[in-house]
């Protein structure tokens, strides 16, 4: 035996554990990619994060993240995580809580149970039964279109 102690072997995840929690992104993702195929930043359940994020191209978030800015291709906002702070992203899923100023370039999809306090600012947006906006709503111009953003200060309750 040698002088230095030896690491415990950590559990194999359980089938259930590796299941995608209630409200989670299928297993393509926004864009019908796999996870593990893309820069992925998860923050699981119990897990709080602050900082700022670049570079990433999904992130999800299940626990709770305080960030200055966060830049990525997609957001998912799962059921009981929280995110506070500035996002900027192509695609935003939300399912649990978004709360400051949200810029998506193409699409913001709102679940049911999914709030967004603040700010959304989206070229699509959709909002499903039991989903809320409290805030503010910019509607972002098509690519092709030079106009200014449609704004409209609202609560949003389908």
């Amino acid at each position: 035996m040698s002088g230095t102690p030896s690491r415990p072997s950590l559990p194999t995840p359980s089938r259930a554990s590796r299941e995608p929690a209630q409200g989670a992104l299928p297993a393509g993702g926004l864009a019908g990619e796999s996870l593990e195929a893309r820069r992925t930043l998860v923050v699981g359940r119990g897990i709080v994060v602050q900082g700022s994020v670049q570079d990433a191209e999904c992130v999800v978030v299940e626990g709770t993240v305080e960030s200055r800015v966060i830049y990525a291709q997609e957001l998912s906002v799962l059921q009981g995580g929280v995110l506070k702070g500035e996002v900027e992203v192509e695609d935003a899923e939300l399912a649990g809580v978004m709360d400051g100023t949200l810029t998506s370039r193409r699409s913001l999809v709102v679940r049911a149970g999914g709030r967004m306090l603040g700010t959304a600012r989206c070229r699509r947006l959709r909002v499903e039964d039991g989903g809320e906006i409290i805030g503010r709503v910019e509607m972002l111009p098509d690519q092709t279109s030079q106009e200014l953003p449609h704004t409209a200060d609202t609560a949003v309750t389908p």
